[in-house]
């Protein structure tokens, strides 16, 4: 099949991405519980209900539909009162501890103060089912009769439906069946599709209906009661185990599995309590967002919008936790190279040899109402996937982990070349091939992320500064796979002679002596984008960056304009389009803030890396569970305050979560030598705060090593390796 024109359509004006999220509630504002398991994910508020409101997300999620719109327990007919909400440190359970409101006189009793009854919900998901257990005691001092109520309702909106997207018509709705002690909600989709929720309660109910399953509890003083409920979104996954086995169960298979990534994992702790905390969430945060794929462990993306495999966001997340667990790694790899495209499809943007952008197994995804049901518009996806493949073979030595990924290599590299590189300039450009597709095709990928100094939105196709340093980096990885591979030399020598050809022609075109940075893109017309933007600071990830300007560079990002005081900005202030709200055009993102420090750590500026760790330790310890967003406002940093929330961002989201361990490597100066068996620690410095950090279990060739690294006079550090097991040794480079 011949290749197709794109169409180089630009930004739809001044206008608004179809496919964006319409923030009608903030996130932030509603401080939701997340929980997550494999493809089935919940969104609720901190009572442990979801509950149908315009514009909210709450909900039990299952493939990118939403199974359950309302789950909502009443007392008496009245919510009960909040005491505490928390998930486990794992991230796997909420539990959630209510009470009785002040209830009035029943025919059946007197009235009740409040602070008598006691309830408390544990939730968990695992195998596409909601388990939860509810425990009520009475604290009163005579025997009470009391109704607990849970009210479900599922509208099955598909995910895009839930971010505003509007549909003109819909499937259909079936009405509820109401068993001896189940509720069916059933929904046929346009597609032909039947998704269905069985909800499972035991006890029966005395009174059970369409949406409300009733129990009349009599409790005597000091007496407990045990409700359990199961929300299950994949009917044919599973028997019928009694509900009390089905629910220990699963809850012990759902903490292995945990345990058994918690084996695999690298562990860190440290003196300072809150940074402990922050490590310890995101490991829990990536443990939960990773989903047992065929082909290994992989991270989706982020809850609520992004619960689904995103092929640059695992990468990216992959790269930073290469350090602490390669494994995942290699999950990431062998996916997205079994989802590489291999023919040319306009409608998703593919063309034979291009990795991923974003898959979806919704209603809306599998009719084309919108184009993500196997989506290639991702620019950098592609040399992304051989840069971490090659940075992979570093960290690890195992090239024969690679010989059966060769195909994929080559052909992402053959994407570069042929496909990559539209006009023959010798770059890597985007340009979608249909209206319906993204217009912005980078890691920025809202309407308005690329214009030019004087706020005018660049027309394609965009040749991204990053973009370039991702291909020089995936030519220098190709060469040195090939080379471990045993291929021919030449084959080698030709990447590292197209890796140079790229790096040169680079310093002609992007560089902005002006500007003392490197230009955000070149536009269709070649003409630069004379635009202070912080993917300037991932040229420096990529190595493209000469020693000299990569020294300029950082002194810019960490200038005022740049850095907030927690992360590094979008955009500087002093761009037309900088606005601190927005999602790509002053915004903090973690990880964005992350590559940035691995970037400088790499030219040797570790100081500077600890400084933006320190800025995203600071923003963790004033968020919820000490969880970093996928981003916040770029607002000042204001003594006493935390970092200005951002509505609609989503949390937990992997690339944040890998955020802080990308950065504690990169101060650490952490590096392997396979050949060797040894851990290199090159001019380490601890951030601000750290006197110690102390690496447990870290791998390399089957071996594993422990080593404590501390602050010594003069601001040095001092290391010891206070356990081994293997053949494995760890060097300090002063």
């Amino acid at each position: 099949m011949s290749a197709p024109q794109p169409n180089f359509a630009p930004p739809d004006g001044e206008g608004v991405d179809p496919h964006s999220i319409t923030a009608s509630i903030s996130l932030q504002e509603m401080r939701p519980r997340v929980l997550k398991g494999d493809d089935t994910f919940a969104v609720l508020n901190r009572n442990g209900d979801a509950l149908p409101m315009p514009g909210g997300p709450e909900g039990l999620y299952h493939r990118d539909t939403r199974h359950l719109s309302r789950l909502e327990l009443t007392l008496a007919g009245m919510r009960p009162l909040l005491l505490s909400s928390a998930v486990s440190e794992d991230g796997a359970v909420l539990t959630c501890d209510l009470t009785n409101p002040d209830l009035p006189a029943t025919p059946e009793r007197g009235p009740l103060e409040r602070d008598r009854v006691h309830l408390r919900r544990s939730k968990f998901l695992r195998n596409g089912i909601c388990f939860e257990r509810i425990t009520v005691r009475s604290h009163a001092e005579e025997a009470l009769r009391l109704d607990l109520a849970l009210h479900v309702a599922s509208d099955f909106a598909d995910l895009f439906e839930v971010r505003g997207e509007r549909r003109a018509r819909r499937g259909t709705l079936h009405p509820p069946l109401a068993g001896q002690d189940s509720i069916t909600l059933a929904y046929t989709g346009l597609d032909g599709l039947r998704r269905e929720t069985r909800l499972r309660f035991d006890p029966a109910p005395a009174r059970i209906s369409a949406d409300r399953a009733v129990f009349e509890l009599v409790l005597e003083p000091g007496e407990r009661r045990t409700l359990l409920v199961e929300a299950r979104c994949d009917p044919n996954h599973g028997g019928r185990m009694p509900a009390r086995a089905a629910f220990l169960r699963g809850l012990w298979e759902d903490s292995r599995a945990r345990r058994a990534v918690q084996a695999r994992v690298a562990n860190v702790a440290t003196n300072e309590t809150g940074f402990n905390e922050m490590i310890g969430r995101s490991c829990a945060d990536l443990t939960m967002l990773s989903t047992q794929t065929p082909e290994g462990p992989f991270p989706y993306a982020g809850v609520p919008w992004f619960s689904t495999a995103f092929g640059r966001d695992s990468l990216i997340t992959a790269w930073l936790t290469l350090w602490l667990d390669p494994a995942l790694t290699l999950g990431v790899l062998r996916h997205l190279a079994a989802m590489q495209a291999r023919d040319f499809d306009p409608a998703a943007d593919a063309e034979p040899g291009k990795i991923l952008h974003e898959t979806r197994n919704g209603e809306m995804a599998i009719l084309g109402e919108v184009p993500f049901r196997r989506y290639y518009g991702s620019i950098d996806s592609t040399p992304l996937f051989v840069a971490l493949a090659g940075a992979w073979l570093e960290r690890t030595g195992d090239a024969e982990a690679l010989r059966p990924l060769w195909p994929n290599i080559e052909a992402a590299l053959g994407w570069i070349e042929r496909h990559g590189d539209r006009d023959g300039d010798g770059f890597v450009e985007y340009g979608r091939m249909t209206e319906a597709g993204l217009a912005n095709q980078g890691w920025k990928d809202s309407w308005d992320s690329v214009s030019h100094a004087d706020g005018r939105l660049a027309k394609g196709p965009i040749a991204l500064c990053e973009v370039q340093a991702y291909a020089y980096a995936a030519w220098q990885a190709g060469a040195r796979i090939a080379r471990a591979l045993g291929r021919p030399e030449q084959e080698a020598a030709a990447m590292e002679t197209k890796a140079e050809a790229l790096r040169a022609r680079f310093e002609d075109a992007f560089w902005c002596e002006e500007l003392g940075t490197y230009a955000l893109a070149l536009d269709g017309a070649k003409q630069p984008c004379r635009v202070r933007a912080s993917n300037a600071g991932h040229v420096l990830l990529g190595g493209l960056a000469t020693p000299e300007r990569a020294a300029s560079v950082a002194r810019q990002l960490l200038d005022g304009s740049f850095h907030s005081g927690w992360g590094i900005r979008t955009l500087a202030t002093t761009e037309a389009r900088y606005n601190p709200m927005s999602y790509h055009n002053g915004s903090v993102w973690p990880h964005d803030t992350a590559l940035i420090g691995l970037g400088l750590a790499r030219y040797g500026h570790r100081a500077a890396a600890a400084r933006l760790l320190e800025g995203l330790a600071a923003a963790a310890a004033r968020l919820d569970l000490r969880r970093l967003p996928e981003l916040f406002c770029g607002f000042p940093r204001r003594g006493g305050q935390g970092p200005t929330a951002y509505p609609v961002a989503c949390a937990p989201q992997a690339w944040a979560a890998a955020a802080p361990i990308g950065l504690l490597g990169a101060c650490l100066g952490l590096s392997f030598d396979p050949a060797a068996q040894l851990v290199r620690l090159e001019r380490p410095v601890l951030p601000a705060g750290l006197d110690c950090v102390l690496l447990r279990g870290l791998s390399l060739g089957g071996a594993r090593i422990d080593i404590d690294l501390r602050r010594a006079p003069g601001d040095s550090v001092a290391m010891s390796v206070p356990g081994r097991h293997g053949e494995i040794g760890a060097v300090l480079v002063a």
